[in-house]
């Protein structure tokens, strides 16, 4: 730098508009902004961003540079694209030994005004973390707000969302705000469960933050993190009293969006915490419905254990069973029908053996244990072997099979043989029944 020829254009921009001052600043390369300097390079220069050097010394908590610039006679008012100007920039990142020079020597506090979004210097502060920064413009230069943004978001929503956890106390304990939603209906609480800051919805909570306010599309915090499968979040939400059944914009409750991702734990939690399993979205459809839509075997084997209606429709008419059948999916028929046949044997013996429940896991997927194996054997040997092409439909009304079973049974093959196969399937959903009837029996005989 000390040989810059006197040929050169120390103001040459590149392709960004920036010139070598730009990068001297950034660089924090004192030496080369004073030589810069002495060549009388053009201080206000911006690149395409509108940054300005006098920005950069400021981002950079370069105190020194930003002294050098300024007694060049640097734009101290100057603002970039984004509306930021010299204290935003200190402000962003920490720099608290430039807004104490901004306000001491430069006594320029009208620097504090909104940026473009409509963030203040403490806004942006609390947005990115910077606590020192926080207490610094409050205490001596009273510029602490929790005005909101252009989109009515607080100081508390922009430090929540980001998780930082001690500019949320700090605010917690310096305001009364708590629940101020932004234009789109969201609270602190909400934005910071949305974006997983679980420490932060935790402060939010034990400060008294309300759960339950709804957005504009009608959702609660519980909806957002059901649907990512956040555990951890859904389980302190409701610790804190979450309503479960809130429905959004769509009709579905926090249930629903677990289903549809398949997300077996948040839904345990939610079963667990009283949610009501039969709530229907726009389409009408309840949990077991989507289930058995979208093929989640391992969800409709948890529904179907929570006792849940399995009589109700859709818009299209379709009970789960006929969703599961109209869907192609045969193992999710199978379960509907034994969970069908489960209930209605429960709801005939009033009061059950529960040695039956205890000796046998409650289940409805298909019985591959070993010590059925010979059961099964038998069955197959009769459906192929030994009955006759009318005989199956005989067995299923005779074992009480209703219409809706027996239809959805025989949309699974097609063709001169399937009677076979519609008899092994009817011997397959029973064997558990008979191994039930004869644990039943052997309690009671004992």
């Amino acid at each position: 730098m000390k040989t810059l020829g006197r040929g050169l254009n120390a103001n040459a921009k590149n392709v960004d508009n920036r010139t070598a001052l730009h990068y001297a600043v950034a660089g924090k390369n004192k030496e080369a902004v004073q030589l810069l300097l002495q060549r009388r390079v053009k201080v206000d220069q911006k690149d395409k961003y509108g940054v300005a050097p006098i920005h950069l010394a400021a981002w950079f908590g370069s105190l020194e540079i930003l002294k050098l610039l300024v007694q060049a006679g640097a734009e101290q008012k100057v603002e970039n694209t984004e509306g930021l100007n010299i204290m935003h920039c200190a402000a962003i990142n920490n720099h608290t030994e430039i807004i104490e020079y901004i306000m001491n020597d430069l006594q320029m506090k009208e620097l504090d005004k909104d940026d473009q979004s409509g963030h203040r210097a403490f806004a942006l502060a609390a947005e990115h973390g910077c606590v020192e920064m926080m207490d610094t413009l409050t205490r001596p230069y009273n510029m602490d707000t929790m005005k909101p943004n252009k989109r009515g978001e607080t100081p508390l929503h922009l430090a929540a969302r980001n998780g930082h956890l001690d500019a949320v106390q700090s605010l917690l304990q310096s305001f009364d705000t708590r629940d101020e939603v932004n234009m789109d209906g969201e609270t602190a609480l909400y934005q910071a469960a949305d974006n997983g800051q679980e420490q932060c919805v935790l402060a939010l909570l034990e400060a008294g933050c309300d759960p339950n306010i709804l957005t504009t599309a009608k959702c609660s915090a519980l909806h957002p993190v059901a649907e990512k499968g956040d555990t951890a979040l859904v389980q302190l939400l409701l610790d804190h009293n979450a309503h479960t059944d809130f429905q959004n914009q769509h009709l579905e409750a926090p249930i629903h969006l677990a289903v549809k991702k398949s997300h077996i734990p948040v839904i345990h939690s939610l079963l667990k915490a009283g949610c009501n399993i039969n709530v229907t979205d726009k389409r009408s459809q309840t949990a077991i419905h989507l289930g058995a839509e979208l093929a989640r075997i391992d969800v409709v084997e948890m529904l179907l254990k929570s006792g849940l209606d399995l009589t109700l429709r859709d818009r299209q008419g379709k009970t789960a069973l006929g969703v599961a059948v109209r869907a192609d999916e045969v193992i999710i028929v199978d379960m509907i029908i034994k969970a069908e046949r489960y209930y209605a044997w429960r709801k005939a013996n009033t009061e059950p053996n529960e040695s039956v429940h205890s000796e046998y896991a409650l289940t409805f997927k298909l019985d591959h244990r070993y010590e059925n194996k010979q059961l099964r054997s038998m069955a197959w040997h009769l459906a192929y072997e030994l009955l006759k092409p009318g005989d199956w439909k005989r067995l299923a009304e005779h074992w009480g099979f209703t219409k809706e079973q027996v239809s959805a049974i025989e949309e699974q093959w097609t063709g001169a043989t399937t009677h076979t196969n519609w008899t092994a399937k009817i011997l397959q959903i029973k064997i558990p029944e008979f191994m039930k009837k004869i644990c039943s029996k052997s309690c009671s005989i004992s």
